[in-house]
């Protein structure tokens, strides 16, 4: 599933390549994917808007209209979005294609289907997508040592599975919580109420500092990106633990160890995690 980093990227491809134009139809060959509202008051409503924007929160990614409306996606676990010209041939499973006033089309795919979009008026409040559910963004000021002592200091459970609570902190999944963990020198199997103060301090300076790097090493151009169609700019060699089980510790050397944990997959180091 896209993470944070991955959805940065897309935001930071996608934006200039929209910003200022009009959508002027949509095709909705899978309807099932827009969730709110109809699939038919979607385009209805969205036909003849002009994109000022795009954001994220979390996972989500937020397309901001010029008239204050919001289309709102979360491409959960193979979702893909693509500024395309007209005559590329579409993916197998492009479910949307938004057919814009400088001839390009922005489609949406999405193998799974898990993926879904949401249109939130202006002036509506968004008791639809999720987003209002989401706990603090890891660049926010507020996610400091206090804010995670104060929220998983007396679970019980492993500090692996608090890293992925989104009401807690927003966008942070399964191969990044490891990256993070890693880099703080904590076991992900560690209750997390079995976290010391300093191991706070050090979580709290490792998930931005962490996702910061990551978003860095997955920058590409547009023109790169639409080459790999929207899933080639992952930063799969740059991960020090993930996907790595038993090879070498990048800092002592030893064997990465996988575990399952709270049923994710998860790979650390015994003699740099303890």
């Amino acid at each position: 599933m896209p993470e944070l980093p991955e959805v940065e990227t897309v935001r930071r491809v996608l934006e200039p390549q929209l910003k200022g134009l009009e959508i002027v139809s949509i095709t909705a060959d899978k309807p099932e994917v827009i969730a709110y509202p109809t699939a038919e008051e979607f385009c209805r409503q969205l036909t003849g808007q002009t994109f000022l924007s795009m954001s994220r929160r979390g996972k989500f990614l937020i397309v901001n209209m010029n008239s204050g409306d919001r289309a709102i996606l979360h491409l959960r676990m193979t979702g893909c979005l693509l500024v395309t010209p007209p005559d590329l041939s579409a993916e197998k499973h492009t479910h949307v294609i938004f057919h814009l006033s400088n001839g390009n089309e922005l489609r949406f795919s999405d193998t799974r289907r898990f993926g879904r979009l949401w249109l939130v008026k202006n002036g509506e409040t968004d008791i639809y997508s999720g987003i209002d559910k989401l706990g603090a963004e890891p660049f926010d000021a507020q996610l400091n040592a206090g804010y995670l002592k104060a929220r998983f200091g007396k679970r019980r459970r492993a500090i692996k599975e608090c890293l992925l609570d989104q009401s807690v902190i927003a966008g942070i999944g399964n191969i990044y919580s490891d990256e993070i963990l890693y880099s703080a020198g904590i076991c992900p199997a560690r209750p997390a109420n079995s976290l010391k103060e300093e191991e706070w301090e050090r979580l709290a300076a490792a998930i931005p500092r962490r996702l910061e790097y990551f978003i860095e090493k997955n920058s590409i151009t547009a023109e790169k990106y639409l080459e790999g169609k929207g899933k080639d700019y992952r930063n799969t060699p740059f991960l020090q633990v993930y996907g790595h089980a038993d090879g070498s510790c990048p800092s002592c050397g030893g064997t990465l160890v996988r575990a399952v944990i709270g049923g994710r997959s998860s790979v650390y180091c015994p003699n740099c995690q303890r």
